[in-house]
C-alpha cells in the first residue's frame, strides 16, 4: 500500500506542476492579501491590548500561511474531482490498487505542497523584514504545524470531491473557506474580537493553527501555543482522513 500511495502522490504532484493555474493562486492571492493588510493596517499594533510585536508583518504571516493552506485543500479537492470526472478514478478502482492508497496518495501530495507553501511564506516574510523570533526551532515548529494542517485540508478537499464528484462544486466552497477563516483569530488577536466573533474564534481550530504558527514567528518558542496548534492540526487531519475514507467507501458502494 505504501508503494501505491507514493506512486499516486507522485502522479498528483506531477499533475499539479503541469497546471500552474491551480498552484499559482495558492500563493499569489494570500501574498496580495498579506500586502494589503500589512500596508493598510500597520497602525493596529498600537491598539490597547494588541500583543507586542516587532511589526504587523510578523503577526500577519501566520494568517497568510493558514489562508494559503486552506486554498491548497480546495485545490486538492478540485484535482481529485477532475480525476473522477475524467474517468481516472474508475480505472483506479478497477485495478488492484489498495483502496486506502487512493486517499493516502492524494493526502501525501497535499503534505508536500503544504511544505512548499510554508517555506515560501517564511522566505517572503524574511525578505520583507519579518523576524522569526523562535530561530531554527521556531521554523521547524511552523513547518510541522503547517504540513500537518495542509495534510488535513487536503483530505477535506478529497472528501468533498468524493461526495460531490464535481470540480465546479468543490470550487464553490471557496467563499465558505474564507468565512470560516475570518471567524478565527488568524487575522486579529482573539482578545480584541467582539462578540460573537470572539466566542466562535475560541472554538475554531483555525484559531489554534494560526496562533501555533504565529507564536514562534512573532514571539518565542513557548510550548503551549505550539502544542495547541499542532494538536488542532492533527485533529483536523485525523477527522478529515476518516471522513475521506468513509466517502470513498460510499463511492465504491454506489459504483
Amino acid at each position: 500500500m505504501i508503494a501505491a500511495s507514493v506512486a499516486l502522490a507522485r502522479r498528483a504532484l506531477r499533475n499539479a506542476l503541469r497546471r500552474p493555474q491551480f498552484l499559482a493562486p495558492l500563493v499569489l492571492f494570500p501574498t496580495l492579501f498579506l500586502a494589503v493588510n500589512v500596508g493598510g493596517l500597520e497602525r493596529t499594533t498600537s491598539l490597547q491590548g494588541f500583543p507586542q510585536v516587532d511589526g504587523f508583518l510578523d503577526f500577519q504571516l501566520a494568517a497568510a500561511i493558514t489562508q494559503s493552506l486552506l486554498l491548497g485543500g480546495v485545490s486538492a479537492g478540485i484535482a481529485a474531482a477532475l480525476d473522477i470526472e475524467g474517468g481516472f478514478f474508475d480505472r483506479l478502482v478497477a485495478s488492484p490498487t489498495p483502496r486506502l492508497a487512493i486517499v493516502l496518495g492524494r493526502v501525501l501530495a497535499a503534505s508536500v505542497i503544504a511544505a512548499i507553501q510554508v517555506v515560501y511564506f517564511l522566505v517572503l516574510g524574511l525578505v520583507f523584514g519579518a523576524s522569526i523570533q523562535g530561530g531554527a526551532l521556531g521554523v521547524l515548529s511552523v513547518l510541522a504545524i503547517g504540513i500537518v494542517a495542509g495534510t488535513g485540508f487536503g483530505a477535506l478537499g478529497m472528501m468533498i470531491a468524493l461526495r460531490t464528484r464535481n470540480a465546479s462544486t468543490v470550487q464553490g466552497i471557496f467563499p465558505l473557506v474564507f468565512v470560516i477563516l475570518f471567524i478565527s483569530s488568524a487575522f486579529f488577536p482573539r482578545e480584541l474580537l467582539s462578540a460573537p466573533a470572539d466566542v466562535l474564534a475560541a472554538y475554531n481550530p483555525l484559531s489554534y493553527i494560526a496562533e501555533g504558527m504565529r507564536q514562534p514567528i512573532a514571539f518565542d518558542n513557548a510550548i503551549g501555543p505550539v502544542l495547541e496548534g499542532l494538536a488542532a492540526a492533527a485533529g483536523v487531519t485525523v477527522v478529515a482522513i476518516g471522513l475521506s475514507v468513509l466517502a470513498l467507501r460510499g463511492r465504491l458502494r454506489e459504483a
